[in-house]
């Protein structure tokens, strides 16, 4: 029986308790601009990808479409992105970042550098190469999409508001 405390000399552990803790931080940080940390990878995905309806933009974060219903309906009223008709097939709504939302956007990336440096403010610049490259190697040895957080595979799925509940089904 090992009598060491949890944790000590396993990676498994450490990743865990560390990325929840970095998870953590990050959602209490942007909280400040009235965002959760699901609304910022969309608006990242947003600005890189858009136009895309929503089932294209579920399968990019790797979830269910209905799933993404709620978060879309909290930033649309909150004015960071639209569902528009699209020009090419009226049945299908395309969402789009606003300009409220790249500039919320830009905060965020802010926050970001922030809390990216508190978080690994332990290590040296060559350190945090190193953690990086490994981290990277680990993530795409367990077949994770660069720059998609896994956490959206288990969001749980919301009452949608009235407004919005019609172009939910339209896409």
């Amino acid at each position: 029986m090992n009598s060491s405390p949890p944790g000590k000399g396993s990676p498994a552990f450490l990743l865990t308790q560390v990325g929840t803790h970095a998870a953590q931080a990050f959602a209490k940080r942007i909280a400040a601009l009235s965002v959760t940390p699901a609304h910022a990878g969309i608006l990242r995905m947003l600005k890189m990808h858009s136009p895309l309806s929503q089932r294209e933009l579920a399968a990019k974060l790797g979830m269910h479409a209905s799933r993404l219903v709620a978060i879309l309906d909290e930033m649309e009223e909150g004015g960071l992105a639209v569902r528009e008709p699209s020009a090419k097939d009226r049945r299908v709504y395309q969402l789009r970042i606003t300009e409220k939302g790249l500039e919320t956007l830009r905060e965020i990336g802010l926050v970001y550098q922030e809390h990216n440096a508190a978080i690994t403010a332990a290590l040296s610049d060559e350190e945090r190469e190193t953690l990086t490259s490994l981290l990277e190697r680990i993530a795409a040895d367990q077949g994770l999409v660069p720059g998609v957080h896994p956490g959206y595979q288990s969001l749980p799925v919301k009452a949608r508001s009235g407004k919005a509940a019609g172009k939910a089904s339209r896409d």
